[in-house]
């Protein structure tokens, strides 16, 4: 499917293109779910690096944070190229 600026991004469905308009939508509400997950995970670790390393004194808890921080963008990242990655594996087994 063309991308354009006008319409947008649209994706190729890939292996998922069989499974009809109400499968997308569930894939698509399933990885918005997980996605928005994830993004409060490393707001609430940059809360608790914030609180940890000023308020508080406390290291291990700014350490916590940076580990929260960094498992909440590694699940944006991963659950944002599965499209992609799902799209690569299904064309290099076609």
């Amino acid at each position: 499917m063309p991308a354009n600026l006008a319409g947008g991004i649209k994706p190729n469905w890939g292996p998922f293109g069989q499974l009809g308009q109400e499968g997308r939508q569930l894939v698509q509400a399933v990885m918005a779910a997980a996605i928005l997950i994830c993004l409060g995970l490393a707001v609430w670790g940059a809360a608790t690096q914030r609180i940890g390393a000023t308020a508080l004194r406390d290291s291990a808890s700014a350490e916590q944070g940076k580990g929260l921080i960094v498992a909440g963008l590694t699940g944006v990242f991963i659950i944002g190229s599965c499209g992609t990655l799902f799209t690569i594996v299904y064309g290099l087994a076609v």
